[in-house]
């Protein structure tokens, strides 16, 4: 599967595609609605097939129900289920049901089959309207879904989800291997040496973010000026975001031309973010990777990931001593077995890079589900 994304033009028939949002938005409280009403009439789940054939008859008596496709309800009432299945699997660990969501607040609606149809050139018909895109790309293969998607600017967006066609793979082998270890203080450690430091564009923007926060505050509850503000608060939030996302895709690149397999470390990042919060959501490896991964694929790379409790850090690279503890804090020790001075992050990095080249031929090594690959 591959995802384009699109931006909408601005123009004032906008208004009935978020009005349709809008209408998703209450049709999804009301399903949340009718789950825990269930739940408490009979004590069980109420099933998703069930769910859609009580909304399917609510919504030929109501008119603003209407304004989402038929297609776009099921899809609703299909996510709510995919959460329940995903609390009844992992509340244990903390996972919580969904809950009811501000309509304002409300993000997108998705078509599958019907509901839309390209006319050509940057043009789309969705419902009885017509809007026009910015086409960056050709949209080539099997279209699968299209998402309508609002930003908290009030933007509407285009997803469309297609069958990823059997593109040419650009191969530029270099032949090498590397091994990267993630720090708070610095970005990744590569095994060759050389460190890649993070730009930290939350806490270098962290200024403007509290002033916008201060403005929005202050303002009357309701008023055009508060609305003002909170849109200067999610632009600041939103220029964050982008800056961050073009870094990670020029790493990728610049990495990926660089070597051909790079071996991660397994590390828990909600853990980590108990333990150190916005720092490492300001680091965002998981997005990283993930853009990271896609790269890879498309230069026919590879990205190994080792076991999360291999002790990377407290094994001596040289001779393979492996301490019994190794506090936070020390940043360099020294091995009681070959007396080497070994640096945290170089030897932890070196130590990642040993095991990945180990896997190599075994095949792929994927992410497990309860902790993110770093």
């Amino acid at each position: 599967m591959k995802t384009l994304k699109f931006k909408l033009y601005s123009h004032k028939r906008n208004r009935y595609l978020k009005r349709s949002i809008n209408a998703a938005g209450v049709i999804y409280n009301h399903c949340i609605a009718l789950h825990k009403r269930y739940y408490r009439m009979f004590g069980k789940h109420l099933n998703c097939s069930k769910l859609q054939s009580h909304i399917a008859k609510l919504r030929k008596r109501n008119e603003f129900w209407q304004l989402v496709g038929s297609q776009a309800v099921q899809d609703i009432c299909q996510r709510i289920e995919k959460a329940y299945q995903l609390f009844f699997k992992h509340h244990k660990k903390g996972v919580r049901p969904p809950g009811f969501k501000k309509v304002k607040k409300y993000k997108s609606f998705t078509l599958k089959q019907a509901g839309y149809k390209f006319l050509g050139s940057n043009r789309i018909k969705i419902g009885s309207k017509v809007y026009q895109f910015w086409k960056s790309r050709e949209v080539e293969g099997v279209i699968k879904t299209l998402t309508i998607k609002r930003t908290p600017l009030g933007e509407l967006f285009m997803v469309v989800v297609v069958n990823d066609i059997n593109e040419p793979i650009v191969e530029f082998m270099t032949g090498k291997i590397a091994g990267f270890d993630f720090g708070l203080k610095t970005f990744l450690t590569c095994s060759d040496g050389s460190k890649v430091e993070s730009p930290q564009f939350f806490k270098q923007s962290l200024n403007a973010i509290k002033k916008a926060n201060r403005h929005h505050s202050r303002k009357v509850k309701s008023s055009s000026n508060r609305e003002r503000a909170r849109k200067d608060l999610a632009r600041a939030h939103e220029d964050i975001a982008n800056r961050r996302t073009d870094w990670f895709w020029k790493l990728a690149h610049e990495l990926t031309d660089k070597f051909d397999v790079l071996c991660f470390e397994t590390l828990n990042l909600k853990g980590m973010k108990r333990l150190w919060g916005k720092k490492v959501s300001d680091l965002a490896l998981s997005d990283f990777l993930n853009i990271l991964e896609w790269v890879a694929l498309k230069k026919g790379k590879r990205v190994i990931y080792i076991d999360q409790w291999y002790p990377s850090s407290k094994t001596c690279s040289c001779c393979g001593h492996v301490l019994e503890f190794l506090d936070l804090s020390v940043r360099e020790w020294r091995c009681p077995g070959c007396q080497s001075v070994n640096g945290r992050d170089d030897n932890a990095s070196k130590n990642i890079q040993i095991v990945g080249a180990s896997m190599v031929g075994v095949g792929d090594v994927r992410r497990s589900e309860t902790a993110v690959a770093v």
